[in-house]
């Protein structure tokens, strides 16, 4: 990266990144790209930073619109306080990125939507195992104590994706995204060579393109899960029975899973031109299974693939076609039949 040494940060771009509904890789990821950290801050002026730097809300809302010229934005939106943030960072920003598999597809968060708030607060505040709360105590959009009143996010229904809550510029995806494409896309935006508005910055091919693992027919008569085997070495991971999802999802991990031995769990998102990616593994993984019998194909798919949603939807619920289970006005669920949000 040629970034130019500035006498003072007035002439360096600003860049800004937030976390919001997601575990903090992201956040890691951005420092695996080692010394190079020292690259990004000669070339940007780091705006804001909440894991890293001790900067306030307020001094972005005082900001010129648009005067951040990157923001790295990490995390579903499953609050009002994350939808506020991403409202507010897209009105600042010139380019916004969807950083990550959060951000990009909802991902784990994402999962929320097999259930809704009123279930999953009963099991985080009353049914497991390790709750001791006798009292019954949730939390509180307000709360009065002795020095004044206290408030808390509203924690909504359904997980959503950024771009579907405000305009996202391009997508990085990954879980988190490796420090080599995170390099990448801060070279690309320094050097204005950015692709397309819209794009997903990163390769165009798929895990299995860049697999070393030698791959011939695949005739599938049973589905192993990952602790029941010890794969060849050699091998394509899915003609040994794993669910690889190599198959459908984007190059740009170095297909490091499976090399080791672990099958691709989707976790860079779909390829190019997928829209659905769970349909688009199902639809390859029906194609495979060696049988012709109807219930000789349900024992195959029932026996070894004992979680549907969680192995075709781990990263992709929130973004995909299917987005949530079903709830009525109360916002109570009323089947597990997944229907569009």
């Amino acid at each position: 990266m040629s970034a130019k040494k500035a006498s003072n940060t007035a002439e360096k771009a600003k860049l800004a990144l937030y976390w919001a509904a997601s575990c903090g890789g992201c956040e890691i990821a951005v420092l695996g790209i080692d010394d190079k950290i020292l690259q990004v801050a000669e070339a940007f002026d780091i705006v804001l930073w909440p894991v890293a730097i001790d900067a306030k809300v307020h001094s972005i809302e005082v900001m010129e619109d648009q005067s951040i010229d990157l923001c790295l934005f990490n995390g579903a939106i499953r609050t009002s306080e994350q939808e506020y943030m991403a409202r507010l960072l897209r009105q600042k920003s010139k380019v916004l990125v969807a950083f990550g598999s959060c951000a990009h597809e909802g991902c784990i968060p994402g999962l929320g939507n097999v259930t809704n708030r009123e279930e999953i607060f009963q099991t985080a505040y009353h049914d497991t195992p390790s709750t001791v709360n006798p009292d019954g105590i949730r939390p509180q959009l307000e709360t009065e104590v002795p020095e004044g009143k206290l408030y808390l996010p509203l924690f909504y229904n359904t997980v959503k994706t950024l771009d579907q809550t405000v305009a996202v510029d391009y997508y990085l995806p990954g879980c988190p995204p490796e420090p080599e494409r995170i390099w990448d896309a801060l070279v690309a935006i320094l050097e204005n060579k950015l692709p397309a508005p819209g794009s997903v910055i990163g390769a165009e091919t798929t895990v299995c393109d860049t697999c070393p693992r030698t791959r011939e027919e695949k005739k599938i008569t049973s589905f192993k899960r990952t602790w029941e085997i010890i794969p060849d070495p050699d091998i394509c991971l899915l003609e040994q029975g794993l669910v690889c999802c190599g198959l459908a999802t984007r190059a740009g991990c170095g297909a490091l899973c499976p090399t080791v031995g672990s099958p691709c769990i989707g976790c860079y998102g779909p390829n190019e031109g997928v829209e659905d990616f769970g349909a688009r593994m199902m639809s390859a993984l029906a194609s495979v299974i060696d049988s012709d019998d109807p219930d000789e194909i349900e024992r195959i798919i029932s026996e070894g693939i004992p979680d549907p949603i969680g192995t075709f939807y781990r990263f992709s619920l929130a973004h995909g076609s299917l987005r949530r289970v079903s709830i009525n006005g109360n916002g109570q669920v009323k089947d597990l039949a997944v229907e569009k949000a």
